[in-house]
């Protein structure tokens, strides 16, 4: 009876909602061997499964059935960890320079279109970059970049290759399924899907490399802050409380996982008219400016509401290219250059002092 043995046995084990053994899978954390009488810790990536107990007593059985075995138990649980570093053997997003994470608390603030503009921006201002669009239950990156019902190509070793518009280098689930069609996941595949296009995707060399997160603190914020290294978040509000409220529990979020938010980005701050010039604020004022304040966090920039964002963002070309002479663009194009002066000034990496933060059930 050996450690081999066993993991031979448990490799008979599948999980049932990813159809992959629990061994390819890396759920195996721990094996101890004392005499006849074998323990197997599993180690499952958040949300904890609603099949566990099926998982469990099906790694039971096959524990048993290996010779010499008299005893077994397993113990099951769910970890959630903060940046940490790889070891060379999983290092991803090697080439990139800075992994930004763009962030709301709430959905309906516009977060798609601040990220879309200001990749765009970025790169108009000749850096490389990349942008993934994390958001698997509603991606609508592939619209703004005119990129809706494209295929990426199959490269070398079996990588996707990202799709170039507008001087940036895309990928998203919205090339990968049907638009018409919604996804229905639970968090296990959200969780493997982030982690494909992370490690799975033929980035290249980047300056900058743009998450467009979900709206909230869930799946994919903590698969992201787990696998890959990121240098930084940018959080996106509108001025009104009811969205500083979920806004400041995202920049919190980012606080524990020891990854550094680097400014906030407030959209839709005003309303100018086009016919008389006045200028209206449709959702109050100064509720990014003053989450700053309590965050110590820089205002990166404000964001007008402008039609024109709109009218770019259904045609496929992210304002900054269509009209690069608007007020519009002209701010995009400052908070670019103030993101990545934030990212050239920090002497600290996210990475230098890992967190773990851990929600542990087990069952014995």
């Amino acid at each position: 009876m050996t450690e081999q043995a066993i993991l031979k046995a448990l490799r008979n084990v599948e999980d049932p909602e990813l159809k992959k053994d629990i061994v390819s899978l890396g759920f195996v954390a721990k094996i101890q061997i004392d005499g006849a009488a074998v323990t197997v810790e599993l180690s499952v990536p958040p949300p904890a499964r609603p099949s566990r107990v099926e998982l469990k007593r099906d790694c039971e059985k096959r524990v048993r059935e290996v010779p010499g075995v008299s005893a077994v138990r397993i113990e099951l649980q769910t970890d959630v960890i903060g940046p940490r570093p790889v070891s060379p053997r999983l290092e991803i997003l090697k080439g990139v320079r800075y992994t930004i994470a763009v962030a709301s608390g709430k959905g309906g603030v516009g977060k798609s279109t601040v990220t879309a503009n200001l990749s765009a921006a970025l790169a108009k201002s000749g850096l490389r970059v990349g942008l993934l669009d994390c958001d698997v239950y509603g991606p609508s990156i592939p619209l703004m970049f005119g990129l809706t019902g494209r295929t990426p190509e199959v490269g070398e070793g079996e990588t996707l290759c990202p799709i170039e518009a507008h001087g940036v280098r895309v990928m998203s689930i919205g090339f990968l399924s049907n638009d018409k069609s919604p996804v229905i996941w639970r968090g296990p595949m959200v969780h493997q899907m982030i982690q494909q296009f992370l490690t799975r995707v033929a980035w290249g060399e980047l300056d900058f490399l743009m998450l467009d997160l979900p709206p909230g603190t869930g799946d994919t914020q903590l698969t992201l802050t787990q696998t890959a290294r990121l240098s930084g978040a940018v959080i996106v509000t509108t001025p009104q409380e009811v969205s500083i409220v979920d806004a400041r529990k995202g920049l919190k979020m980012f606080e524990t996982v020891r990854v550094p938010v680097v400014g906030v980005i407030e959209n839709m701050s005003s309303f100018s008219c086009p016919h008389c010039g006045e200028v209206s604020e449709i959702f109050s004022r100064g509720g990014a400016q003053k989450l700053c304040r309590e965050a110590g966090v820089p205002l990166l920039g404000e964001i007008p509401i402008d039609p024109k964002l709109v009218e770019t963002g259904d045609n496929g070309t992210p304002i900054v290219i269509a009209h690069p002479e608007s007020e519009t663009s002209k701010k995009y194009l400052k908070i670019a250059e103030a993101l990545r002066t934030q990212m050239e000034s920090q002497t600290v990496s996210s990475q230098d002092e890992p967190v773990h933060i851990q929600w542990r059930t087990k069952r014995k």
